[in-house]
């Protein structure tokens, strides 16, 4: 295990995106499509935010428990809004050179699970917390790991 690899090794690049005037509807639908839970946010290629399944269910305040008439206004309320209107603007992001360890140090020091990776403001990847735990499951472990755990 080398966490000194560059997060450009571990980085997801085949990326589903939305645009800021996408509506929450729209959102709805890839999320409910896709096994993911970040989307980030593009316009012409140029990073401009993320927003998350839970920001979408903190919006939709849980209209899967409610009678026909509340999951109508909440289908409308996802289509009049925007994923501008919810998308997180101020983020933390990484270059393809920085490290593995720099992004556990950032995960490890804040609540979220996902860093954009950028170079001059351009969207490559992302790297998730399920990326890291998928490169340290993938370990090599030798005989001497074996060796050296009390057992």
């Amino acid at each position: 295990m080398n966490i000194l690899k560059p997060v450009s090794e571990i980085m997801t690049t085949n990326l589903i995106t939305v645009h800021p005037k996408d509506s929450l509807y729209r959102l709805k639908e890839i999320f409910d499509e896709h096994k993911i839970h970040h989307i980030p946010v593009v316009e012409f290629k140029k990073l401009v935010g993320l927003i998350s399944k839970t920001d979408l269910l903190y919006f939709i305040k849980g209209a899967k428990h409610v009678g026909a008439s509340e999951k109508l206004q909440n289908a409308m309320r996802l289509t009049q809004h925007r994923v501008e209107d919810l998308m997180t603007t101020q983020l933390a992001v990484l270059e393809p050179q920085d490290t593995i360890r720099t992004a556990l140090e950032v995960f490890k020091a804040n609540l979220f699970h996902a860093l954009p990776i950028v170079e001059a403001q351009e969207l490559l990847g992302i790297v998730t917390t399920y990326d890291l735990l998928d490169f340290f499951s993938k370990e090599t472990i030798t005989l001497s790991d074996y060796e050296t755990m009390n057992v």
